[in-house]
């Protein structure tokens, strides 16, 4: 494959060098200028190269200590968990948490978009390079190396589930200095900036031209449509050489904090108490930003998750807060920003020609085992981590990360396999999202698989049981699909206690009492729907997905990956030693 851009193989090759390689030296955080690193999850536990708990990091390559790597729950949106860490770092550290250079990465929820991610975190989404294995974790640290160092205390806000790809000039860089807010801006189109942070800047303070500029912002638009960007003069022209028709907004990805505005929203937070809904770092923070800001947005509530009480009067708060506080942008005219949150999303970079695939120069197989490379290697999609034997096959399209590929076992195109282990001659259907979980259920470790279209939408739910029938399950209603495996429509069904009635919280899932069992009464499930046969499920303890990451037990997980990780290794060394 081609190179990647020197810019992103420098970023990581500086990570590699500067990271810690045995116990006792300082650790991540410290040595890139991070005081302290926070993620605001529920999962505590997490892996790190090829399988361990996070009480084990310390003793593995490019670790970050447990005391370095905080892990708070997180309440009411990724603004609600952003008060919540600045709380939390006052009451670890007290005052001296004003001195510190704090790098915060909002989990992102349940992941239900992505739910193969959901048991361990995006942060610790493995990316196809690196041997081992990069995750996302890594990247971020890689990208960000020479940010703490034109940086004054203050806190860094980024998501778990985006990258940001840039290029400068040699002598221009990144400063972090400036009172108030200060976020990165990206060239995208007028399309892209319907769905993200769009910013009106100050045409007179800017060129579009060169890879760096700071310019003034006027204000910070949440999710425009393009009569609004309009309207409020977000539309540019890319760079002075750029055609007439060359349009672009400049859109949002991550953003700073500088200390004494971080102090004005902790106290915020300790006026508030308990919060009643969800606030949006994005939305809530950054749009009472800048000269033009205006009050207007603290009533709309269209791009809100949910449309709860107390909303409009808490954002009322923050307008009264944070106005007049500056909005400085860095813009990045070499620039791309990419998400990976979804399943499409995530199946296109991965597998497809994308820009990012070929950026940071990700491979069709990256440190796994084959049996028969020959046969195997080039046809398949994006095997992360994984061991195929022989006869076992990928299809184009498709990600495999963590599993054992059973002898003439088949992955269909355009599928997302994670955890599992597949047994022998296993058909696995195009289009299917199929991640294997160990759960503690009463005292005992077994498992469950969750089995979905890549296109299946976990997040939609109703209200009534009546209404069922609008939810679909692989391509079929669910009421058909019950009906096929002998599941009754009753409250019982879904383990939800108020009114979210889906997929995410419907308990059709088979608890068994071995990995590959599992994997297999999950396509049985699959199967029955594809071909409109019964499957009776009557006989199984059911678990929804909501109830797998309740009931997950993440070390388990972590010790089938350190199988994986063995046994590649073992094979590799075998391979070298036949040589």
């Amino acid at each position: 494959p081609q190179a990647a851009p020197p810019f992103a193989r420098r970023k990581c090759r500086e990570y590699s060098e500067r990271s810690p390689r045995v116990l006792g030296e300082p650790c991540v955080a410290r040595l890139l200028g991070f005081t302290v690193e926070l993620q605001p999850v529920g999962t505590v536990k997490c892996l790190k190269r090829g399988g361990c708990s996070l009480n084990d990091w310390e003793a593995k390559t490019w670790s970050v200590p447990r005391s370095w790597l905080l892990s708070v729950p997180e309440p009411r949106g990724n603004g609600g968990s952003t008060l919540h860490v600045l709380q939390c770092l006052e009451d670890l550290y007290g005052d001296e948490w004003t001195s510190f250079i704090v790098l915060l990465i909002h989990s992102g929820g349940y992941s239900q978009r992505l739910p193969n991610a959901s048991a361990l975190g995006k942060i610790f989404t493995a990316l196809p390079f690196g041997e081992p294995v990069c995750q996302m974790l890594e990247l971020k640290l890689a990208m960000y190396i020479d940010f703490p160092r034109h940086m004054k205390p203050g806190v860094l806000v980024t998501c778990s589930d985006d990258i940001e790809l840039y290029s400068t000039g040699p002598t221009e860089t990144l400063t972090f200095d400036k009172p108030g807010f200060t976020a990165l801006a990206h060239p995208s189109d007028l399309a892209v900036g319907t769905t993200h942070g769009v910013f009106v800047l100050d045409p007179s303070s800017f060129s579009g031209e060169g890879g760096l500029e700071y310019a003034s912002c006027r204000r910070f638009l949440h999710k425009p449509d393009v009569e609004t960007m309009r309207r409020c003069g977000a539309v540019c022209v890319r760079g002075a050489s750029a055609p007439p028709t060359s349009e672009c907004v400049y859109t949002d990805s991550i953003f700073y904090i500088d200390q004494s505005a971080a102090k004005h929203l902790l106290t915020f937070y300790k006026e508030v108490g308990t919060l009643c809904c969800e606030i949006d770092a994005y939305g809530d923070f950054l749009q009472a930003l800048g000269p033009g800001a205006t009050h207007d947005y603290t009533q709309d509530t269209s791009n809100a998750t949910a449309e709860e009480p107390g909303l409009v009067e808490v954002r009322r708060k923050l307008y009264s807060l944070l106005r007049g506080t500056a909005l400085n942008v860095i813009v990045l005219n070499n620039s791309r920003f990419y998400h990976i949150g979804t399943t499409q999303e995530y199946l296109f970079h991965f597998t497809a020609d994308s820009k990012l695939k070929f950026e940071l120069d990700f491979l069709p197989v990256a440190f796994s085992a084959f049996s028969d490379k020959a046969a195997t290697a080039g046809r398949c999609g994006s095997v992360i981590q994984s061991v195929l034997e022989p006869g076992g096959r990928v299809g184009p399209g498709a990600v495999v990360e963590y599993c054992q590929i059973g002898p003439g076992a088949s992955v269909g195109q355009g599928s997302i396999i994670s955890g599992a282990c597949i047994g022998p001659g296993a058909d696995v259907p195009s289009g299917c999202l199929l991640s294997s979980l160990s759960v503690k259920v009463s005292g005992q470790v077994r498992y469950v698989s969750m089995a979905f279209g890549v296109e299946d939408d976990l997040k939609k739910s109703v209200k009534l049981l009546s209404d069922v029938h609008s939810l679909q399950f692989f391509g079929v209603g669910l009421l058909e699909c019950l009906a096929l495996w002998g599941v009754k429509v009753s409250e019982q069904l879904f383990s939800s206690e108020n009114t979210r009635l889906g997929l995410w919280t419907a308990r059709i899932f088979p608890v068994c009492s071995t990995l590959s069992e599992s994997v297999r009464m999950s396509l049985k499930m699959l199967n029955s729907v594809r071909h409109m046969t019964a499957f009776d499920l009557s006989g199984f303890q059911l678990l929804s997905v909501e109830e797998m990451l309740t009931y997950k037990d993440v070390e388990d997980m972590l010790k089938f990956r350190k199988q994986i990780y063995d046994e590649i290794c073992q094979q590799r060394q075998k391979e070298k030693s036949d040589l």
